[in-house]
């Protein structure tokens, strides 16, 4: 794809990574190869979901979804549930991977509510650059630095995780677009949601202004 504004290309990767699963499409090199513009990017999932058009709405289904798997798995009052239920009020610090395990088991499906703290993915990253840099003057110093940044992102990822979001509406809207297809379950899509699905992609990994991402 061409014509990116100030976005790093690795980003780009992980965004489209994102819609192929969320909507179960491939987005191979031949079908991007003329793609130059977001509205022809949209143009292109189109065409790749061969499924009916339904007016039906994927957030609030996905709220409906993930409201009966807490209740289920928390033992919690299903009415009680309401999106602006604090998740942390739900997950609990002191069994929380647990608890979310059981809820994605109960979904089908990975919620990923748990992110690396994003001040250790920062200083690792500047610790890599540094040791990158470092390689020009002494090979084993930056070996030795880039094994240690590595090492340092795989802890993060493991033992460095924080809950990002507040609430379960929040949660709903998260899920709606990672893991589109798997949350209407009734083979259709809204296509007046899928546009909007993927700028929200685009917008949470790359940070990039919505004006960048209108069709032009």
């Amino acid at each position: 794809m061409k014509k990116y504004r100030k976005i790093d290309p690795l980003d780009i990767d992980e965004v489209l990574f994102k819609i192929e699963k969320s909507f179960d499409i491939i987005l191979d090199n031949q079908s991007l190869k003329d793609v130059t513009t977001y509205g022809q990017l949209y143009d292109v999932i189109f065409d790749k979901i061969k499924l009916e058009h339904s007016d039906t709405c994927t957030t609030q289904h996905a709220f409906y979804l993930l409201r009966n798997a807490i209740a289920v798995t928390t033992d919690t009052d299903r009415c009680s549930i309401t999106p602006h239920s604090k998740l942390s009020k739900i997950f609990l610090k002191e069994d929380r991977t647990k608890a979310i395990e059981e809820i994605e088991c109960e979904l089908g499906f990975k919620i990923n509510l748990l992110q690396p703290r994003k001040w250790l993915i920062d200083l690792f990253g500047i610790f890599a650059i540094i040791s990158l840099c470092m390689l020009f003057q002494s090979w084993l110093i930056g070996t030795a630095g880039l094994l240690a940044s590595i090492l340092g992102f795989k802890l993060a990822g493991k033992f460095g995780k924080e809950m990002r979001l507040k609430t379960v509406g929040d949660l709903a809207n998260k899920i709606s677009r990672e893991s589109y297809l798997k949350v209407r379950r009734d083979n259709t899509v809204n296509r007046n949601e899928v546009e909007q699905k993927v700028k929200e992609l685009f917008m949470d990994d790359t940070r990039l202004d919505p004006v960048f991402l209108l069709r032009k």
